[in-house]
């Protein structure tokens, strides 16, 4: 279903254009980049804070931060889906992709087919031999039971797909506090494996790479839609790879097309410059600098499924209760059931 948004198309607000206008406090030199700005690109049912809130980030830095409010229903701004084909004749129009090997591939009906050839395991099988018909998790208990660690046997051997509409009620609104004034640390960060790695302009979360060894372990897959997104109970809809479906209109940069932020404040640019050409001379993040955007990330193609490396700055993080400090990670789901904290057992993808 399609999900329209209107952009904001409010002027670029400017905090800080330079190192010396930073908060007090900062460490680490500041880079001048369009994070400072980012307040102005969100899609109009996501709120921004007027004001920026003190916060601490996760090298115990205190600064200030945008707070970001994403309700749980909202417009996304594209189609979601498909994901799973119905029957091994069902083709990519019918069907979502699936990322291994550093490569998209269309997981059709013949790609479901020929899974026991791909894996050179034969224990895979997925669609009925006599009928064609795939297998898949067509209910909120089927998803429930697949897309968690500990796959219930029944759903061994399914395409795992977990509907929007099964959570529409579930997903609570998140908060989020992202640097204001980013600034690059001396060693690149490590990403936590449930935190995420940003925020896309239309709200939707940037994963961490999906779990891909976790899924295929329990003879499942578990198919994203065009746009690198499908859905989990625990944060809904969610990207692990970015292509141009989340991209803002403002695509004057010649650093291509503005998709998100990453939760340490640098912008998230899509995977090529605006004339078609690769980047050139990022670092292991995916980031480099230049006079028009400073420092900023390029997502990585969609098959390498990652969108960022690591992180090249200190990072902001989920609100926990009342804090803004991100350098303690919570144990537990967080009051009020807010947050994308370690809420139980991660779920597969």
């Amino acid at each position: 279903m399609l999900r329209n948004v209107t952009l904001l198309t409010a002027g670029l607000l400017i905090l800080s254009a330079c190192g010396d206008h930073g908060p007090e406090g900062h460490s680490h030199d500041q880079d001048a980049n369009t994070g400072s700005r980012i307040g102005t690109f969100f899609s109009e049912d996501i709120k921004v804070a007027e004001e920026l809130v003190p916060c601490t980030l996760t090298d115990k830095t205190e600064t200030q931060c945008y707070l970001i409010t994403v309700p749980g229903k909202r417009e996304i701004g594209h189609d979601l889906g498909p994901w799973c084909p119905r029957n091994i004749e069902d083709t990519a129009e019918d069907s979502g992709i699936w990322l291994d090997n550093n490569k998209v591939y269309d997981a059709d009906g013949e790609f479901i087919a020929n899974l026991a050839t791909f894996y050179s395991d034969d224990k895979w099988q997925l669609y009925n031999p006599e009928t064609g018909e795939v297998k898949v998790t067509d209910s909120k208990d089927a998803c429930l039971a697949a897309a968690r660690p500990d796959v219930d046997p029944e759903y061994q051997n399914y395409c795992v797909e977990c509907a929007p509409e099964y959570f529409e009620d579930d997903i609570p609104t998140q908060q989020y506090v992202i640097p204001a004034f980013p600034q690059k640390l001396d060693k690149a960060a490590k990403f936590d494996a449930h935190g995420g790695m940003g925020l896309a302009f239309n709200g939707v979360k940037m994963d961490a790479p999906a779990p891909v060894d976790a899924i295929l372990g329990a003879h499942t897959l578990a198919p994203f839609d065009d746009c690198g997104g499908h859905v989990n109970p625990f944060v809904g809809y969610h990207y692990h790879a970015m292509t141009d479906c989340a991209a803002h209109e403002d695509s004057s940069s010649p650093n291509g097309k503005l998709l998100g932020v990453a939760f340490d404040g640098f912008t998230v640019f899509g995977q090529l410059n605006s004339d078609g050409s690769q980047p050139e001379g990022l670092d292991s993040c995916g980031g480099h600098s230049d006079e028009i955007d400073g420092y900023h990330y390029h997502a990585a193609d969609p098959g390498k499924n990652k969108i960022l490396g690591c992180f090249s700055g200190a990072q902001g993080c989920s609100v926990e209760g009342d804090t803004y400090n991100c350098s303690v990670k919570p144990k537990g789901p967080p009051p009020g059931g807010e947050g994308h904290g370690k809420m139980g057992p991660p779920p597969k993808g």
